[in-house]
């Protein structure tokens, strides 16, 4: 019997036509999206005499991505007092268990 460690990370044939070999063919591999543009540059966090030096990203006009959508607590209707949850059980009587 075969082990596992045969199967893995073997080469596919020249003609093969898995979804994985036909994206390679298909698609050319960019290797940084920040190679497309000079003028775009990444944000990075260095440390400087022990603290953490922040350099925000900063992105050209053709590059800057668009607007966030808005956060989930702005989107919620108000809707008026929140009413705590309270449920409907008999009153026990006295000296009455469970």
């Amino acid at each position: 019997m075969k082990s596992l460690s045969q199967y893995l990370r073997q080469p596919h044939a020249l003609s093969c036509d898995c979804s994985v070999c036909w994206t390679k063919r298909e698609v050319p591999i960019v290797q940084s999206l920040w190679q497309l543009c000079s003028q775009c540059h990444p944000g990075h966090v260095s440390t400087v005499n022990g603290r953490l030096n922040v350099v925000p990203p900063s992105y050209c006009a053709t590059h800057k991505p668009g607007a966030r959508p808005p956060r989930y607590w702005y989107v919620v209707s108000n809707i008026g007092k929140p009413t705590p949850f309270v449920p409907l059980r008999e009153p026990f009587e006295q000296g009455e268990l469970l």
